[in-house]
């Protein structure tokens, strides 16, 4: 099984560059390097288990995704919901954006259908996000659900 885990947003906005925290958590459990912010991580993959940091989701990402089995999407979220973690299944299946250069996971997943005959199952984890004014440090409840998440992902794909 392959699986490819892609953390998104601005880490230069505080609480919206869980993301990239998420990904160079799991890096680190991997014993890889972690990525600085310009980093996107398209030149190392392949493995069993990659990472991928992005600042938003475009339309050239669905033919990576037709390679992998599992994806989980990771980005914050506004409050939108209760939980400080939300985790989502996600379906295939197109939806509106609000820029054309920018989509969602599901149409992602569509697309990686629809073109390349196979989408990998997917899940967005959402963490909500206290602060985004400028700045890099986290507010300390989204801090508390990066290092969550990162334990899940981890005990979900086995790495140590």
């Amino acid at each position: 099984m392959r699986a490819l885990i892609i953390g998104y947003g601005n880490p230069s906005r505080r609480d919206d560059g869980v993301g990239l925290a998420v990904i160079n958590g799991l890096r680190r459990r991997l014993g890889k390097a972690p990525f600085d912010e310009g980093d996107d991580g398209y030149n190392e993959l392949g493995g069993a288990v990659d990472t991928l940091f992005l600042q938003q989701l475009m339309p050239e990402l669905a033919e990576t995704l037709s390679g992998y089995d599992r994806v989980w999407f990771v980005d914050a979220h506004l409050g939108i919901y209760p939980d400080l973690v939300r985790r989502t299944t996600l379906t295939a299946q197109f939806g509106l954006a609000s820029v054309s250069h920018h989509l969602g996971p599901e149409t992602l997943l569509a697309l990686a259908q629809q073109l390349y005959g196979q989408a990998p199952a997917g899940e967005l984890i959402s963490i909500r996000g206290f602060d985004f004014d400028f700045g890099d440090e986290f507010s300390p409840e989204t801090a508390a659900g990066v290092d969550q998440v990162v334990e899940e992902l981890g005990q979900a794909l086995m790495i140590p």
